[in-house]
């Protein structure tokens, strides 16, 4: 095989996999997918009970239950690694809804702080640990790309996050970073944010979609999966939102 050619042949046998936001949603799917694909996970969550039922699942090389905006905890993380990986997924994080008539200075320079300081510790510790070729990939979203009341540090960190990964790319390189930019993904996170309105909005979302139905953990996780199969992709930022971004309103 020469140096253009894809290596697309083993998918992800034997390779191994740290997913940060491991113990739901988007991360615990792409796991379970890593693991049925042949792969070996390491789990990382903020919740030790939800860490150890996806663990008695998964059977993970390992597990570590902490914050991941604790850089310092984060530090320690990568540098116990007993040895190299081959991709690294970062779910961990939400988005943050601050009206400006409400807001409090010191928690939204935290939240904006917290979210890019997270990204770059994540590509600061890790870089020594991924295999050449290997992936570093985030999950993002795409709504904070039109302006809305509360939207302001939302709408920051989405346009802030694909220009960090694309300058990333080429500081981490030969290993890849990118970036997937989710629209509402039918997760227990998006339950929680919107309470007794969640219902609503799959139905909403079920009829006004151009793929009619909402996107689930197993589509985000698939995406996933592929770019980090994928040798030649680097640098980039993955829509995937079942075309919601198309929609007037």
């Amino acid at each position: 095989m020469t140096g253009s050619e894809p290596d697309h042949g083993h998918g992800l046998a034997d390779r191994t996999v740290v997913v940060i936001g491991a113990s739901a949603g988007i991360g615990l799917e792409t796991a379970r997918q890593v693991r049925a694909d042949g792969g070996r996970v390491v789990l990382v969550g903020r919740n030790p009970e939800r860490l150890r039922q996806a663990a008695l699942e998964l059977d993970p090389v390992a597990t570590a239950a902490f914050d991941a905006t604790d850089t310092d905890r984060l530090r320690q993380f990568f540098q116990d690694l007993p040895g190299p990986v081959d991709h690294v997924l970062v779910t961990a994080g939400g988005p943050y809804y601050m009206p400006l008539e409400s807001m409090d200075l010191a928690d939204a320079r935290r939240a904006f702080d917290e979210r890019l300081g997270m990204t770059l510790g994540v590509a600061l510790y890790s870089r020594d640990k991924i295999r050449a070729g290997g992936t570093l990939l985030f999950i993002g979203g795409t709504g904070g790309r039109r302006p809305g009341v509360g939207l302001a540090i939302a709408s920051a960190a989405t346009a802030a996050l694909p220009a960090l990964v694309a300058n990333l790319a080429l500081e981490m390189a030969p290993v890849r970073v990118n970036l997937i930019a989710a629209g509402f993904v039918d997760t227990p996170l998006s339950a929680s944010l919107l309470g007794d309105q969640v219902d609503a909005r799959r139905e909403e979302l079920r009829t006004r979609l151009p793929i009619r139905r909402v996107v689930g953990p197993a589509d985000v996780a698939a995406l996933a999966v592929h770019i980090m199969c994928n040798g030649a992709l680097t640098g980039a930022t993955y829509d995937i939102d079942g075309g919601q971004q198309l929609l007037s309103h």
